[in-house]
């Protein structure tokens, strides 16, 4: 009889030559078990969706309610489905004004597409502005907002009428014109391997969209839910979006996505013509009532007010000749080394020692550090010491 692993290389779609091959059978808390019984610390959090731990008893409880309840009835829109309506009400509660108006999808890339669409019937232009370096998704519209051609090539021609700017660099803004639909971009950037914009570079931003009329899109699908010691990133800059991507943390587990803007700006998705942006599964009744429960056990629990501490302790002890530097704002961090030899090495010494990390796809020289947010000091110190060893060991060969 063949293996789980021979069957899964032979018949799911392989989107690498080398995947790694874990096999495991059971997550909780900040722990995955493989199918020996061990133990690893997920300091990666599914690419930061586990925000609040796996298999939180609060969301498996809503998702068990939801599902005895009613799965799907009908296309998003049509029917005034409970578990959307809650979440989203939830959602506006915790957003400005501006932002109280939710459209539900399955996952972050089709934000960033129904975002693309919706920017386009707003203003009428055809323009979009993104960031090098970025990453918004794979489909064929997300991913003509990546300029490099590493993870692009072969897959084209893509959408034209995009332009890049330098992430950061005030002197490229002068780019975003009257041609320009939509500005794009991650507040903190995730796969280049977490860079802050400063803040005035943000208000800047901020400034230069409304003066040309083009909306200001914030891109917050890792660094959403808590992930950087506010509930939204944005909230560290004092800038609200037009139009803002959630997805991955939202839905503690469960695959959901989500753009939000003013009713105003939604209600062209309403008519001429009608039905302007569709989806069967989003909004899907399950995934909402574990939106609603992800984001209930971040406010009841306080989990984001320490997440902010959590993440200066790894700074704090993560320290070593080896790693160049930390970078990055709460749990969502980056530790670089001299090349991705060096990252890479380490990285399969922690998974050995039971500690799951990876590196970025724009910046593989550095060490991705974004666990849960419920990890606690104990687990954050025995995590950086594993991490510590193992820098040490491949520092000496």
């Amino acid at each position: 009889m063949l293996t789980q692993r021979q069957l899964f290389l032979q018949h799911n779609a392989q989107t690498s030559p080398t995947p790694l091959l874990l096999e495991f059978v059971r997550a909780k808390g900040i722990y995955i078990y493989d199918s020996a019984g061990k133990k690893h610390l997920d300091l990666i959090a599914g690419i930061g969706v586990s925000n609040v731990g796996h298999c939180h008893a609060k969301v498996v409880e809503a998702v068990q309610k939801q599902a005895e309840t009613y799965m799907h009835l009908m296309v998003y829109g049509e029917y005034v489905q409970t578990p959307q309506v809650n979440f989203a009400k939830a959602l506006a509660n915790v957003l400005p004004e501006s932002l109280n108006c939710t459209y539900f999808l399955n996952s972050g890339t089709e934000a960033v597409e129904g975002a693309m669409k919706l920017a386009k019937r707003y203003t009428g232009r055809q323009g979009f502005v993104a960031c090098k370096n970025a990453y918004h998704g794979s489909t064929h519209g997300a991913e003509s907002l990546t300029e490099s051609e590493e993870f692009t090539a072969g897959y084209g021609p893509f959408l034209p009428n995009v332009r890049f700017i330098e992430h950061n660099k005030l002197a490229d803004l002068d780019i975003i014109d009257t041609t320009v639909a939509a500005v794009f971009i991650e507040p903190i950037q995730g796969e280049s391997g977490v860079r802050v914009a400063d803040i005035a570079y943000i208000k800047a931003l901020k400034a230069k969209c409304e003066e040309v009329g083009a909306l200001l899109v914030f891109d917050e699908i890792q660094s959403g839910f808590g992930r950087t010691g506010k509930l939204f990133a944005f909230e560290h800059y004092g800038v609200a979006p037009d139009i803002l991507l959630l997805a991955k943390g939202i839905g503690g587990g469960m695959p959901i996505g989500a753009f939000i803007s003013s009713a105003e700006i939604m209600t062209v998705l309403s008519h001429t013509p009608i039905l302007g942006h569709m989806t069967t599964f989003g909004g899907h009744p399950v995934c909402c009532a574990a939106g609603l429960a992800t984001l209930n056990v971040l406010l009841d629990e306080k989990i984001v007010e320490d997440v902010a501490r959590k993440g200066q302790l790894f700074k704090k002890l993560l320290k070593h000749p080896a790693i160049k530097e930390i970078r990055g704002k709460g749990l969502m961090l980056a530790a670089e080394f001299e090349n991705f030899d060096i990252n890479k090495k380490i990285i399969d010494a922690c998974i050995l020692d039971g500690v799951l990390s990876d590196w970025f796809l724009h910046c593989s020289n550095s060490m991705r550090i974004a666990p849960p947010l419920i990890i606690t000091d104990g687990e954050i110190e025995e995590a950086c010491a594993i991490i510590l060893k193992n820098v040490e060991a491949v520092a000496q060969h």
